[in-house]
């Protein structure tokens, strides 16, 4: 009789750690979607004005301040986010998407609008295959996030002396290994997301501002990785 109360609980149990894991989930993607199509509109359109491609690409200094802007708005989203209000994490989340879009734009000058729409298309499958890897499998991605982590680092560093060095090889391999860092973040952290939602929230909020953190990492995993394939798909005008 015992075995019989137990089974129901454990059965609702499941139900509602699956409940949990759709929910946030379509919650992540859903804030990724929209920083996407805000950081592709913000790009289109800044590149079709001649006179904010100026003010982004003549100025130097507004240039890097955009950069370390966006670099800023990262770091305290990252560290703040629970003593954030939920609407202060998505201003600063739309914030963002708008200013990568403004530093983006050098695309549409430097390729094609056909192979940025294919690159885009490509990486989209790419991110597709992997995110849906690191959802179903049931090997534990901790290394490979921390190995491709740490890789981040170094091609980081390796393109900052490369800057110097302009080498076209160290430029390649730079490139490539982008690709593999990148598609093994996005399996990792659509794990990682898939057992934070595992776990439970407190409530409705801290689900939210949690969605928008990691529809955050996701966003950067995707952005990044078109990046790379841009350099090896994309027609240069």
């Amino acid at each position: 009789m015992e075995n019989n109360f137990q089974t129901p609980d454990f059965g609702q149990k499941q139900l509602d750690v699956s409940h949990n894991i759709s929910v946030y989930l379509t919650k992540v993607y859903n804030w990724m979607a929209i920083a996407l199509l805000i950081t592709g509109v913000a790009a289109y359109f800044t590149a079709g004005s001649e006179q904010f491609m100026q003010l982004i690409f003549g100025n130097k200094i507004l240039f890097y301040a955009l950069i370390f802007g966006e670099l800023g708005l990262v770091m305290y989203l990252s560290a703040r986010i629970n003593k954030l209000s939920t609407s202060m994490a998505v201003t600063l989340y739309i914030v963002y998407a708008i200013l990568n879009g403004l530093t983006m734009s050098f695309i549409f000058m430097a390729y094609t609008s056909a192979s940025i729409t294919s690159t885009f298309i490509i990486t989209a499958g790419t991110f597709g295959a992997m995110s849906l890897y690191g959802y179903y499998t049931k090997r534990d991605l901790t290394k490979i996030g921390n190995i491709a982590f740490m890789a981040l680092i170094g091609i980081i560093i390796a393109s900052i002396v490369n800057i110097f060095m302009q080498s076209t090889m160290m430029y390649w391999i730079i490139t490539y290994l982008g690709v593999l860092i990148f598609v093994g973040l996005v399996a990792y952290d659509t794990q990682k997301l898939k057992k934070i939602a595992v776990n439970g929230f407190q409530n409705d909020d801290s689900m939210e501002k949690s969605a928008i953190l990691g529809a955050l990492s996701l966003y950067l995993d995707f952005i990044n990785l078109f990046l790379f394939l841009l350099r090896i798909f994309g027609s240069r005008k």
